[in-house]
């Protein structure tokens, strides 16, 4: 449970930026038969429409939103027989009209902004418009469904059911999976993964001598079981919040954050349930008795 909650950790803020990069590359975003408004559409309007057209009700513009299926589905102000999108027709949609212009007084974003879309970009609002525009709510409140394994050509190198994943994404990139590494760089990719720490000499050599197959979980177990593992784990926690143990730069006076620091290394450590560690940090005060 430990390594999942771990990881899960890792790959959400591993997840953030591939999802950030593949919004730029053009073989990933259009090679999708379907445009999912989270994972393709939200990141472009976030990033080039919300500032003027989002839910800053004091900064919006023209009082057209963006960010809800109600404000971009409605009819413009000076034209009630035009709408912002209309789902299934992106050439009667407004906003692609505007996005896909060269005229500098009409494309969105404006020039003066220093924003702009790419032709990928492009042709995917385009497609998501003729999709039927399907708004989503943020991934957070979707509950989760159990997802068909894709099919893949080599079976043969699938060990577990994320492998399914990984080899599809590799065969559509045209790439194939390293060969298995030796059980030196195994410990050692493992071990600064799970602590930050290289292995002892100590632990290489118990681990080279244990030819058993349980020899990977122990040492796993072994590296889990770690003080260093909850503070690795804290280092990716903490930097989402922004963390700092100063007030920083001409004003470096003592903050005293440390508590909330060691407590967070002590919840992973202790393997707190997902649920308890982010309750007891946003609401422990709400708690009864609170500490």
């Amino acid at each position: 449970m430990r390594l999942v909650v771990g990881f899960s950790l890792i790959w959400f803020v591993f997840s953030g930026i591939l999802l950030s990069s593949c919004q730029r590359n053009n073989s990933i975003s259009l090679s999708q038969d379907s445009v999912d408004y989270n994972i393709h559409i939200r990141p472009i309007l976030s990033d080039r429409c919300f500032k003027c057209h989002g839910p800053d009700a004091n900064m919006r513009k023209a009082n057209l939103r963006l960010d809800t299926r109600e404000g971009a589905m409605a009819a413009l102000k000076d034209n009630p027989n035009a709408h912002v999108i209309v789902p299934g027709d992106a050439d009667q949609s407004e906003v692609f009209r505007r996005v896909s212009s060269n005229d500098t007084s009409e494309v969105m974003p404006p020039p003066k902004s220093n924003l702009s879309l790419t032709k990928s970009e492009i042709t995917l609002i385009r497609k998501w418009i003729e999709q039927g525009a399907k708004y989503k709510p943020h991934w957070a409140f979707i509950p989760p469904i159990q997802s068909d394994f894709p099919a893949i050509k080599r079976s043969e190198w699938i060990s577990n059911e994320i492998d399914y994943f990984i080899l599809e994404r590799l065969e559509a990139s045209g790439l194939h999976p390293n060969e298995p590494a030796d059980r030196e760089r195994l410990l050692k990719r493992a071990s600064l993964d799970i602590t930050g720490l290289p292995p002892s000499l100590e632990m290489q050599k118990r681990f080279l001598e244990d030819k058993s197959d349980a020899a990977y979980g122990n040492i796993i177990d072994e590296l889990l079981a770690q003080p260093q593992f909850g503070e690795r784990m804290a280092v990716y926690w903490m930097d989402v919040a922004r963390y700092a143990d100063s007030h920083g730069y001409q004003d470096d006076g003592l903050r005293t954050m440390w508590p909330w620091r060691d407590w967070v290394i002590y919840a992973f450590n202790k393997n707190y349930a997902y649920d308890q560690f982010v309750t007891w940090q946003l609401a422990g005060d709400l708690l009864p008795n609170p500490t």
